[in-house]
Parts: structure tokens; sequence; C-alpha cells
């Protein structure tokens, strides 16, 4: 190598003068311009030429810049860790809801002074037996005397928790692609028209029968969810407005068609349907003793697909650019009607096997609760879900051990069945609010450590003065 193409190297490098410049004072202060320190380093102070790759662009941490945060602390400060403390904390203040409803708490409040210990010990009373007896109506009963009685509890609550699963996959496949999908309850109430009609007005053999319900059904929501993705994407109408109002001319439509022969049972006066064929009807996983049924695998199914849609499909990833910024999308070369017509009539179709869920599983049969309130539940859900299959279907889970073990709750301490409801509202709060929830567990990933005294910020972590 010729002496022009020698790099100077200085004779004796001072590390201070790396980092450091001369004030006019002749003080050493660092460099106030992160460009000119990263320039400063690579090429040694100007003695040495710049490297090919960068220093800013290699491995490992520059003097000054913010260390990563630990494995740890990104677990406990990430979504899931949220949620799960987001559900811990609706359940302390719900259990502090449930003990100012104590007649034994209200009694000890009177000498709270004289004796703490008994009210905080009636405080605890009342909040573990009120858990305990929702636990016992959601999961497992030990006081059951057979094995089937003790699993009872699980298996209604994996019931009840069925169409909560697949309405709510079809709000959070909705919220990915941008849209609020609040017109579910309309869904699942225009799934169960068609499906109950095709159960009960046709008969037709094993299997076809069952088949041609759920067609049916998932058809019904699949199209009152695509006409609202028409409407947004043709005119500009808000999916919120239009799905609010599809909601009631499909409750309204419900009770007009159960006031008609074609779908009144016959010698009846309420509204309701005649039942439907047991060729229509989605068999019972475990026999007869237990009320869950077929729905519940294909809630399995339909999240499997709905997370290989959205992680593994075309379609799924132009979703979720829509989602996250439809200008950009379009930009890209997505059509973006093409998209939110297919994604609302998808949710519609999630929908809608609720709604088939409940007339050929559960209920057997039609009236105008066909869809109870699974429809604004499943919002819910979605948003304890994070919109993730997988978290919305843990959701629907929870919420159905919510409903089972209200009933059991109430009988055995007398606590409202609304309490369940308020720890609802509760957890949807938090979920709505994750720095309010790493604040009061102290998880705030951005906390940085104060300065030692007399240093600047940059002072402090750059070496300061020479």
């Amino acid at each position: 190598m010729s002496e022009n193409n020698e790099p100077k190297r200085p004779a004796d490098p001072d590390p201070d003068r790396i980092r450091t410049t001369q004030s006019p004072a002749g003080e050493a202060e660092p460099l106030e311009d992160d460009a000119e320190f990263v320039s400063t380093l690579d090429t040694a102070g100007g003695a040495m030429r710049p490297s090919a790759v960068p220093v800013s662009a290699q491995s490992g941490t520059l003097p000054g810049e913010e260390r990563p945060d630990s494995v740890l602390r990104q677990i406990f400060t990430g979504n899931g860790i949220v949620t799960i403390l987001a559900v811990l904390l609706a359940l302390i203040l719900g259990g502090l809801l449930i003990a100012s409803t104590d007649k034994v708490v209200a009694a000890t409040s009177t000498y709270f002074f004289a004796r703490p210990t008994d009210f905080f010990a009636a405080v605890w009373s009342a909040a573990t037996s009120s858990y305990v007896a929702l636990f016992q109506g959601a999961v497992f009963n030990p006081r059951a005397n057979a094995v089937s009685g003790q699993f009872a509890p699980l298996m209604e609550t994996l019931t009840i928790a069925t169409p909560l699963i697949t309405a709510g996959l079809g709000v959070a496949l909705a919220f990915r692609a941008g849209l609020f999908n609040i017109g579910a309850q309309g869904q699942i109430i225009m799934s169960g028209i068609l499906a109950a009609w095709v159960g009960f007005a046709l008969h037709l053999p094993v299997g076809l029968h069952l088949l041609l319900v759920l067609v049916a059904g998932v058809i019904g929501g699949a199209v009152w969810g695509g006409l609202v993705g028409v409407l947004k994407a043709k005119t500009g109408a808000h999916e919120v407005i239009v799905t609010i109002m599809f909601n009631y001319i499909a409750l309204y439509f419900l009770r007009y068609l159960l006031d008609t022969d074609l779908f009144q049972r016959p010698g009846e006066t309420t509204p309701i349907s005649p039942i439907l064929d047991p060729s229509a009807l989605y068999p019972q996983i475990f026999g007869s003793q237990y009320r869950l049924h077929l729905g519940f695998l294909l809630a399995i199914a339909a999240t499997l697909f709905v997370s290989w849609l959205l992680n593994r499909s075309t379609i799924g990833f132009e979703f979720r650019a829509v989602g996250a910024n439809p200008k950009a999308a379009l930009t890209a070369g997505i059509n973006v009607p093409r998209a939110t017509i297919l994604v609302m009539t998808m949710a519609g179709g999630l929908a809608g096997l609720a709604g088939v869920a409940q007339v050929a599983g559960t209920e057997k049969v039609l009236t105008d609760g066909v869809a109870a309130t699974y429809g604004f539940d499943a919002i819910t859900v979605a948003l304890l879900g994070r919109s993730t299959p997988w978290g919305t279907f843990a959701a629907g889970i929870l919420f159905g051990a919510f409903r089972a073990g209200a009933v059991q709750m109430q009988i055995q301490t007398g606590t409202p069945i609304d309490i369940v409801l308020v720890v609802q509202s509760l957890i949807v709060l938090f979920i709505a609010a994750p720095p309010l929830v790493r604040a009061i567990f102290g998880l705030n990933p951005r906390k940085k450590k104060a300065a030692p005294a007399g240093k600047s910020p940059k002072a402090a972590t750059t070496g300061g003065a020479a």
C-alpha cells in the first residue's frame, strides 16, 4: 500500500478527545450534535478515514445511547400481561363492590375504629366466597355428587361462550381492517331467521339438512354485513350509523315474522317458531347430559381460520394494510372498496355462526330474543382480546364463565348478578387505558433513570467533562 493510502493514526489517542471538544475556557465539554459525535467516533477524531460500515449501523450500544429494555421487562410490559393485570384489577375492584353490599361488612363497619380487623376479615370473606361461588358455577363444582355434575359448569361455560367467540371474531376482523362493526346483533338475528326457517320448514335427510341450516345461517349474516360494506365503500356512509340502523331493522323484521303464519308455531299466541327438526340440530358433543354442541368445535375452527386469514393470506394482509392506513394501501395498489366489502361480509358470516349456534344448538327454536345481548357483548370480547383471534377466543370463554357463574354466585351468596356486568365493564375500562394499568403496577416501559446530581442528563450518559 502506498504512503498516500496509508491511514493516519494518532500517536497517543486520547479517549476524552473522541467524545468531547475544547471550550473557549480550555475545558472539555461534551459534543451537543449526535451526528457530529458519530462522525468523530467513526474517524477517531479526524485521524482516520470513515469506515465502510458507519459505527451507527454496527452492533453494540453507543456511548450515551439508551439501552434497550431487558427481555423480562418487555414481557412484563407487553400487551398480554397488561390484559391479565386489567382483569385482575377489575376483579379486585369488583370484590370491593361485592363487599359493600354484604350485610356483615356493613355491621362491622359501625365499630371499625374499635376492631378494624373484623371489618377487613368480613370484606375478605364476602369477596372470596362470591368468587368461589362464581368459580363453582363456571368451571368446577366439587359439591356435585357425580363427576358429570362436577364438570357441568364448565360445559355450560363453553356453551355460552360459543356465540360470544364467533360474533367476537366478526367484530375483531372488522377492527383489524379499521372498521367498527357494531352490527353483530343484527347479523346474528338475520342468520337465526334463515337458519331456523330451513330447520323447521324443510324436511331433509340427516347431514344434508344440518349443512343447509349452517350455510343458510352464514349467508344470512354475511349478506347483512356485506350490505354495510357496500354502503361504506360506494357511498361513504359511516359503518357505525349503518350497523346501528341495521340492528333495529333486523330486530323488528324478526318480530314481524314471528307474528305471521310462516314463522309462528301453530296453536301458539306467543312469538315463537316451531321446533327445528332433529336432523337440523347440532349434535351434542358429550351426550344429552350437557348442552355443549358442535357449535363450539366450529368456533375453534373459525378461530383457526381467522388466524390463518390475518397472518398467512394475501387477503388478510390487505385487510391489515387498509386498517393501518387506507390511503397508503390505496397508493400501494390495494383495492380499498373491495377490501371493505369483503371484510364486512366475512365479519357478518362469522357473526352468522353465532346465530346458527343459538337456533340449531342451544335454543332449538327461534324467538325475538335469539341474539340476547351476544352481538353487543361481542364488541367487549373483541376489545378484551385486542382484536386477535386467540385473544378473542380466550375473552369469549372468560365472559362465558362470568355469565355461567353469575347465577350460582347469586344463589349461594345473594350477591346481585349485576355485579358481574360491573366487573366486565371495569375490564373494558382498564383494557382501554393500558398506561393506567402500567402506572398502577409500576410497569412503565418508558421510565428513565434520573441523572446524577450536578450533571445534565446528556453529560451524565456520555462521560461528562474531561
